[in-house]
């Protein structure tokens, strides 16, 4: 499982559109090969930031699949014009994982 991270930065005063599209495109990502889930959280201090998560079965998933289909061209036209500036995506692997006891 890889874990995609993605701080975005919003244009001040467009969340909400920004929420209302990353709804409708929600519907792309979900349907992409190896997609296993997602959450968009919405930053407290800042509030024009919010912190993309997305888990992939694999790297090639995201990167390949996703990133070089028709879907992300839709996904692009849906939110890249939110983003200012435009963000920096990284990939996790687990390493140490915990639970409350």
């Amino acid at each position: 499982m890889i874990l995609e991270v993605a701080i975005l930065d919003i244009k001040p005063g467009l969340e909400p559109d920004f929420e209302s599209d990353f709804t409708r495109a929600q519907k792309i990502i979900t349907s992409m090969p190896g997609y296993i889930s997602h959450e968009l959280q919405h930053c407290l201090e800042k509030t024009n930031r919010y912190i993309l998560l997305v888990k992939w079965e694999t790297l090639e998933h995201h990167t390949v699949g996703f990133r070089e289909s028709p879907q992300y061209q839709e996904w692009r036209s849906l939110l890249h014009h939110f983003y200012d500036p435009f963000p920096v995506v990284q990939h996790f692997k687990p390493c140490v994982a915990g639970e409350k006891q």
